[in-house]
């Protein structure tokens, strides 16, 4: 029998989140690990938690959910970010992703299938709603090449260009104060968003990129 996905949800209205806490209670293979109403309460819980994969509204008092995901992603690499909000907002949607998060649901969606969008990027899948699906592609290839660099985090490029330079995990993490084992999420994360396979192709990518 496969672990549970953990799962941490962070919104400011009770009746909601543990309404979705409950929804998600009946279904296979997913814990609820925790549940917050303010941003530095998800923050907080994400660091101790380390959950799978973090529920966050956009609107969550603070600093608001798009603030926190980037330091969710920043402090826990392994957690994936979901957005559940109920902004349709194109400039949301992409802040969202710049940010880190894997995926960006409405709130209108059913517990069968938010259950389904957990596991499927909990799997490393990627989700949009698909009615925000269309304009954020057109928008985000508008004018301009697709460059694959670009959906990296600050830091996963920071990482990069270590591995461009054939330092090894444990070395990187001494230059960044970072555990090997952090070190190694970051790296398979930016594998999968660059599409490539080996570090070898991701150094290539960035070597052709700094022409």
């Amino acid at each position: 029998m496969t672990d549970p996905i953990r799962v941490l949800i962070a919104d400011d209205h009770p009746l909601f989140r543990e309404g979705v806490a409950h929804s998600l209670a009946g279904k296979a293979n997913i814990e609820v690990v925790g549940q917050a109403e303010t941003a530095e309460d998800a923050l907080r819980l994400a660091r101790e938690l380390l959950p799978d994969v973090a529920l966050l509204d956009i609107a969550i008092p603070e600093r608001g959910g798009l603030a926190i995901a980037s330091e969710i992603a920043f402090a826990c690499p392994v957690t994936k970010i979901v957005m559940l909000t109920v902004s349709e907002n194109e400039d949301d949607l992409l802040t969202a992703f710049k940010a880190g998060a894997r995926g960006y649901v409405l709130k209108g969606v059913s517990a069968r299938e938010l259950a389904d969008i957990i596991h499927a990027i909990a799997d490393g899948e990627v989700y949009v709603t698909p009615a925000l699906a269309a304009g954020m592609l057109v928008e985000m290839t508008r004018g301009k090449p697709h460059d694959p660099l670009m959906e990296l985090t600050d830091r996963e490029r920071e990482i990069l260009q270590f591995v461009a330079k054939g330092l090894t995990n444990r070395q990187i993490g001494e230059r960044l104060h970072l555990a090997e084992k952090t070190i190694k999420h970051y790296i398979t994360n930016i594998l999968g968003k660059l599409h490539v396979r080996s570090r070898l192709d991701a150094a290539v990518l960035v070597a052709r990129r700094d022409r």
